[in-house]
């Protein structure tokens, strides 16, 4: 699964309600996350 940060367009490993593979807490500001089925873009470790 994977999750979207709006504000930078940036795609995570993860799912919202969660962290994300990197370690962005998904919950916070969750209004600027959103699902998506996009390729994963974010090059840190946990999410590549």
């Amino acid at each position: 699964m994977a999750v979207k940060h709006i504000p930078t367009q940036e795609v995570h490993k993860g799912q919202k309600g969660g962290i994300t593979g990197c370690g962005f807490n998904t919950t916070e500001h969750s209004d600027h996350w959103v699902h998506s089925t996009s390729k994963i873009t974010c090059n840190k470790n946990g999410c590549k």
